[in-house]
């Protein structure tokens, strides 16, 4: 996203903050837009408020504590300014963290990231697959626990990838992909267990399924490549309410800085 871009959207939020019942999706970069791209799918005429966090990316990187009471202030005064119908947390990171601080205090449906743990469980048939996340998303007590329910008896490879969502960023700005990192974060997802090996590869961060053709093209070998995002969009279209929802409105980039 261009500068003159960010800053054309912060002019259009505050000239059009008199329409509610936008759905807010909140990321720390443009990861999200993946989410978003599918929430427009199932929901074809909503509107939407797409928040990009980019003056805290990325969210893997901040301590746990901080990072809750940043996204708790910072959803609060953009939900007071904007009362949105839904809020959806784009980020499993954050998910991970702040979801039962947002509910404690919002009135709408707040719909997480978790990543996709159950479904690689249920799609593997060689019982070895990868979750491919943050160094956040892989180390939080949530993810172990999805684990132990899920996939107690898969053989998993968990990657905390450092530098991945920054890839997706130069990719969404038009600057490329350095192949030869990308290579390098991917690899450890690409193992051997029993005469088994990887078949499934969980994209536990938005960011990532912006790079899925180009993971595609250089991993050793084929794989199912899980993205959440269809699955977060088909819950946020059962839990939103209908009736609450903008209709008709063009979607808005807002770009803290």
């Amino acid at each position: 996203m261009s500068d003159s871009l960010a800053a054309s959207s912060f002019q259009s939020l505050h000239l059009q903050a008199d329409t509610p019942g936008r759905v807010l999706v909140l990321d720390s970069g443009v990861g999200g837009l993946s989410v978003q791209r599918e929430i427009k799918q199932a929901l074809p005429e909503a509107g939407l408020l797409y928040l990009a966090d980019r003056a805290a990316f990325p969210y893997g990187d901040w301590d746990a504590g901080e990072l809750c009471e940043h996204l708790s202030k910072l959803v609060r005064s953009v939900s007071e300014a904007w009362s949105p119908s839904a809020v959806v947390v784009a980020c499993n990171t954050a998910s991970t963290l702040v979801l039962e601080s947002l509910r404690s205090f919002l009135k709408v449906p707040v719909v997480g990231t978790v990543p996709a743990i159950k479904p690689a469980a249920q799609q593997t048939r060689s019982g070895v697959f990868a979750v491919l996340a943050t160094p956040g998303t892989v180390k939080r007590d949530y993810t172990q626990d999805m684990i132990v329910d899920f996939a107690p008896d898969h053989h998993i490879a968990l990657v905390g990838a450092s530098g991945l969502a920054a890839l997706a960023e130069d990719k969404m700005a038009g600057r490329g992909v350095d192949l030869g990192r990308l290579k390098q974060e991917i690899a450890p997802c690409f193992v051997e267990k029993d005469g088994q090996r990887t078949d499934c590869v969980v994209l536990g961060c938005t960011h990532y399924p912006f790079l899925q053709e180009e993971m595609a093209r250089i991993a050793p070998w084929p794989v199912t490549w899980i993205d959440p995002a269809p699955a977060i969009a088909r819950r946020l279209a059962q839990v939103v309410d209908k009736d609450a929802l903008a209709i008709g409105c063009d979607d808005l980039f807002f770009v803290t800085n």
